[in-house]
């Protein structure tokens, strides 16, 4: 079958775009973690590692913004990296990202039965086994696969049912957060807020105290925030001028920054430190408290977590579909990952694909939400640092190419950005105080050589030619219709 000649349909606007991104940073982490934050870094120290973290991923997304305006194809980290950094390395690094994006859609479908305990508690029959100290439930995985199940027929058929589904849940969270934050500003404490910041002692460790209680918080900074480059991912759909991506690219980000900082800020107030526990889901804990101890706030929070597992989970597996099917375009992949569906115009192999490797994510219990986020984490990190080194070397390379969003003082933001990803990648290395646990190696190590594996037997088909021949007829397009608007 020719992919080719085959073609997205444009029907995403500003509030599709700005829900899709911001939702898909936006998922269930806000409403699991921020205790935890707080319990390792303290009130004021979680809300500076976040920032840190924040302004990190702002550096990384004017990289972002830029290449995205300047290539808005499907594909975004992959055709970037394909034109500044060549075939080998445009692979690793979309493929990584996939992870990234696999590991968030298979994190959501733990979560959700996860929700399910705070809202129905003792639903959990029939033992299944122990995993690192968590009992699994055969009714606690039923749920999390029929939610895997309903994520892919809801992309299956279609992106803009999709995007209008994103658009309406994403703004239940919005005035859940908004209403809890605002009540805690009223109604918490800020003799809740000591300690400000927590001490964590390390031997051999290069970090003092403080820091080290501050680093669990900025190492989760990239799961939390990856979401944004769903936007590169999804340009063909998107029908808006190519300058107006990268702006709502950058909008998302901040906006998320502001979100995640505002939650921790309104938790701190509400609750003290030694009332959080990471078994207990603090946030919902925190609204209940804010809201005269009502225990039906607590379970409106919750419900406002299960919009997040909703809006994450879906946005993750248009991002992460887009991405496979874009590899398969450019003939890296299988070729037939990269049809779209004659009908609804979905990458629907992919989308499957996702499915089959997330819907038995269940089956490993709890205890791999973590081993998800910092596997994923890793993954994400290093196709951050891809697509940074992407925008230095273009910058240099192809000076006259046309930049819709172009980014002022370019080389110092590519080169803060580039040394802010490896600063990122080294918190999960061996020799970090945070590194990788033996699971999330495990998870991380077979992901890449499944990849491998796929990816050797397509280039032994196809050679790097007749990528390169794709890559180029699609950047000829894209090139020609950024220049029209330009003249528009």
């Amino acid at each position: 079958m020719n992919t080719e000649n085959q073609s997205f349909a444009k029907v995403l606007g500003s509030k599709e775009v700005l829900a899709l991104a911001f939702g898909a940073m936006i998922g269930w982490g806000w409403i699991v973690l921020t205790g935890d934050w707080i319990i390792s870094a303290g009130s004021y120290g979680a809300i500076i590692a976040m920032a840190i973290g924040s302004v990190i991923i702002i550096f990384i997304g004017l990289c972002y913004a830029e290449l995205a305006s300047a290539m808005p194809q499907e594909g975004g980290a992959q055709v970037f990296t394909f034109r500044a950094l060549g075939h080998s390395t445009s692979f690793i690094c979309a493929w990584s990202l996939i992870l990234g994006y696999v590991s968030v859609v298979a994190f959501e479908a733990v979560a959700l039965p996860t929700v399910m305990d705070n809202l129905t508690p003792g639903y959990q029959k029939v033992l299944l086994w122990n995993i690192a100290g968590w009992d699994v439930y055969l009714t606690w995985v039923l749920v999390g696969m029929a939610g895997t199940a309903l994520m892919v027929v809801l992309n299956y058929f279609g992106v803009q049912n999709a995007s209008v589904f994103q658009t309406l849940v994403t703004l239940l969270i919005v005035v859940v957060g908004g209403a809890f934050v605002i009540a805690a500003l009223f109604n918490g404490s800020s003799d809740n807020l000591v300690p400000y910041f927590n001490e964590v002692t390390k031997e051999n460790s290069p970090f003092s105290p403080m820091w080290a209680g501050m680093l669990p918080v900025l190492m989760m900074v990239p799961f939390m925030f990856v979401g944004f480059d769903v936007i590169p991912q999804t340009a063909a759909e998107i029908d808006l001028p190519a300058k107006s991506i990268g702006r709502l690219l950058i909008i998302s980000v901040f906006a998320a920054m502001f979100f995640y900082c505002s939650i921790i800020f309104g938790v701190s107030l509400a609750l003290p430190q030694e009332a959080m526990d990471a078994k207990i889901l603090s946030t919902p804990q925190a609204m209940q408290a804010v809201f005269f101890d009502s225990p039906w706030a607590a379970k409106i929070m919750v419900i406002a977590g299960l919009a997040g597992i909703v809006t994450s989970w879906n946005a993750f597996f248009i991002g992460g579909s887009r991405a496979i099917y874009a590899l398969a375009h450019a003939r890296m992949l299988p070729e037939f990952l990269g049809r779209l569906h004659p009908k609804y115009k979905t990458p629907h192999n992919a989308v499957l694909l996702i499915g089959i490797c997330t819907f038995f994510a269940p089956l490993l219990g709890r205890p791999a939400l973590l081993w998800f986020v910092n596997a994923g984490s890793l993954a994400i990190v290093i196709a951050y640092f891809c697509v940074c080194l992407s925008f230095l070397v273009l910058r240099r390379r192809e000076p006259q190419m046309a930049r819709p969003f172009y980014v002022k003082h370019g080389l110092w933001v590519g080169t803060i950005a580039t040394a802010g990803s490896v600063g990122l990648i080294y918190m999960y290395m061996p020799l970090s105080p945070s590194a990788l646990s033996l699971q999330e190696w495990a998870i991380f190590g077979v992901w890449m050589f499944a990849g491998a594996c796929m990816y050797l037997v397509a280039r032994r088909k196809f050679g790097t030619a007749e990528s390169t021949r794709i890559m180029s007829a699609d950047w000829d397009r894209t090139a020609a219709m950024v220049r029209q608007q330009e003249h528009v």
